[in-house]
């Protein structure tokens, strides 16, 4: 028999103000690694004690404001990395961490505001960025999963209402575009492998909408990625709808894989 390795990723939209949901979700579903996005809290304001009295190392970077990624874990990390690996850039968007059996990415993809404004240049010049890392960096061939907050529905499926929607910055050709050159590349959405045609099935509600997540107005906008080796041992995926559904929520909600290795 091999060993599970649970795997979960989560923006938190600030780790400070979710903790009553992320500690007691922490010690309920005990994941080995959890990837958290939009942390917003500079390091030294890290609530890391919280983390470590739940029995997880936690490895952090944020400047406040907005951005902050983090990535929570069982076991010890052989190499933690903040930013793209060539200049360490965009810190509080991307972190890696490397274990023994695999490497794990948590990001938080820009969101892009409007097509028109140079933030949606920005989010895909990041796609690009990334794509050139994975290609520099990293193989295929190799264990590695990439998981967070990407801002892009890839399929009519993952938005409630694509006709209307279609066009928005998270659900448009060139985002699509974007992210499919990651696929290309050998990144495989572990949702898909277990929901290939189900659509109604999201990882994030707008505060906006009143009683979201009961009229499912959604997006799946938030993704666990794999490479092929780890992708063929994956064995279940779900989003949790419970946190969503706590006082004061974030307005997305965790997605968990397992695998088995």
């Amino acid at each position: 028999m091999g060993r599970e390795l649970k795997i979960a990723t989560y923006n938190v939209n600030s780790v400070r103000s979710r903790l009553p949901i992320i500690i007691p979700w922490l010690e309920t579903n005990r994941p080995d690694v959890l990837c958290l996005q939009e942390t917003k809290v500079r390091n030294e304001a890290f609530p890391q004690d919280a983390f470590t009295a739940s029995g997880y190392k936690v490895f952090f970077s944020g400047s406040g404001g907005y951005n902050g990624v983090a990535i929570a874990s069982c076991e010890e990390p052989q190499k933690v990395s903040i930013g793209f690996i060539d200049d360490g850039k965009e810190s509080d968007r991307l972190l890696i961490a490397h274990f023994e059996n695999f490497t794990i990415i948590t990001i938080y993809v820009p969101q892009g505001r409007e097509k028109d404004s140079p933030h949606f240049t920005y989010k895909l010049e990041w796609f690009t960025r990334f794509l050139k890392m994975l290609e520099d960096d990293f193989s295929p061939l190799e264990p590695l999963l990439v998981c967070g907050d990407m801002n892009v529905a890839p399929e009519a499926i993952d938005v409630h209402d694509p006709l209307r929607l279609r066009g928005h910055v998270c659900f448009t050709p060139e985002v699509w575009e974007a992210y499919a050159y990651w696929q290309d590349w050998g990144l495989k959405d572990v949702f898909r492998k277990f929901y290939p045609k189900v659509g109604g099935l999201y990882s994030f509600f707008d505060y906006r909408a009143i009683n979201a997540v009961e009229k499912g107005l959604g997006w799946r906008i938030d993704h666990i990625l794999a490479t092929e080796p780890l992708y063929e041992k994956a064995t279940a995926v779900s989003i949790d709808l419970e946190p969503r559904l706590a006082a004061k929520p974030s307005d997305h909600t965790p997605v968990i894989a397992t695998f088995t290795l």
